[in-house]
């Protein structure tokens, strides 16, 4: 056991580390290869949230000091639990370049150095996740569901239109945002979802925001405020009923909000339908039918540019079926996709994936 206390006041110490408990440490942390307690305080000194922000805005010399004591502080905390709990390399992957910045900060850097480090590389999680969920909070997805563009077979000209958009917002210019409009089953989704595996490596982030995110959004907004990386927040499945407050919420929140939406992010929903607001006959008929219209129509405006995504027939169907099937259809496997679909299913893209996971 240690004899001094375990303490962090700017770098939240993470668990197995504030207990000095190596078992806990292997369970808790995703760690990279090598000596473990570095890389653990490390991890640390990346998520230090409100320090990452304040540093990146500016150093005055009273916080300089106090960050270089800290620094000292976990430097000798790292040479503690390594003579009180020596231990072999705990980690499953590789270390990121935030992390070995981080790390070399931890060893020998001082303020300036780790300003430094937050400026280019931002905090955790960002730094080391590439897909996040915003709910009541942000929380980040370990293992992203696979998806790639190859897998949408027909919407060759809808993806060119979605990776232009995206690739001039990882370039800094700003974007509207952005609504995917098709039938369901057509690959909107998936579409959004490849955007992590295609530009996560230049910076790109995927924040899908929940229903009860919603209300949260300016206090994502805040987090995400001035981070070096790009922040696609998507939006799935969208469409609320007229009574519903949110997307009166949300339609100022995409523009004319008191709360100015970061440069770093970009809008992108998907929707089954063009007007995003559903509507039944009576709201279509009385005094203040007219005015409730064109309020749903103007929350469909915000959105600057609409991509389409036409729905599936027969012909593009059997040709998502052999892509995901990756060989020629036979006329037996044919005849059995086209039954598939037939059985309620429609032609669609989601269809054609059942069917090969099906008959692969």
């Amino acid at each position: 056991m240690m004899n001094r206390e375990v303490t962090a006041r700017f770098f939240p110490l993470p668990p197995g580390v504030a207990e000095a408990d190596p078992r806990r440490l292997a369970l808790a942390l995703d760690l990279p290869h090598g000596e473990p307690w570095g890389w653990a305080l490390a991890q640390a000194v990346l998520a230090a949230e409100e320090l990452a922000t304040r540093l990146s805005e500016g150093a005055p010399a009273g916080l300089v000091r106090l960050v270089e004591e800290e620094l000292a502080e976990l430097r000798d905390l790292r040479n503690r639990l390594r003579e009180a709990h020596p231990l072999p390399d705990l980690g499953t992957r590789p270390a990121t370049e935030a992390e070995w910045a981080a790390l070399k900060v931890l060893e020998a850097g001082d303020a300036g150095d780790l300003a430094g480090v937050y400026r280019r590389y931002g905090r955790a999680p960002f730094v080391c996740r590439s897909a996040f969920v915003w709910n009541r909070e942000l929380t980040p997805v370990a293992r992203p569901a696979p998806a790639s563009f190859d897998e949408l077979v027909g919407y060759e000209d809808a993806i060119r239109q979605l990776r232009r958009l995206v690739e001039r917002f990882l370039k800094g210019r700003p974007v509207p945002p952005v609504l995917l409009y098709g039938a369901r089953g057509t690959g909107k989704s998936t579409a959004v979802r490849a955007l992590v595996s295609a530009y996560g490596e230049q910076g790109l982030r995927l924040i899908e925001v929940m229903p009860d995110g919603l209300e949260r959004l300016p206090l994502l907004y805040q987090k995400l405020w001035g981070l070096p990386q790009r922040f696609v927040l998507f939006l799935d499945d969208l469409a609320f009923d007229a009574d519903d407050q949110r997307y009166r919420l949300l339609k100022s929140l995409l523009e004319g909000a008191l709360f100015a939406r970061p440069a770093n992010t970009m809008i992108l929903a998907t929707g089954n339908r063009r007007n995003l607001v559903r509507e039944t006959w009576a709201d279509r008929e009385g005094p203040a039918a007219f005015d409730q219209r064109e309020e749903t129509l103007s929350f469909a405006d915000r959105f600057g540019v609409v991509i389409t995504f036409p729905p599936f027939d027969k012909r593009r169907y059997l040709q998502a079926v052999e892509r995901h099937l990756g060989r020629p259809l036979d006329p037996e496997t044919e005849a059995r996709a086209v039954k598939f679909a037939l059985e309620g299913r429609g032609f669609s893209g989601r269809a054609a994936r059942q069917f090969a996971l099906l008959a692969g």
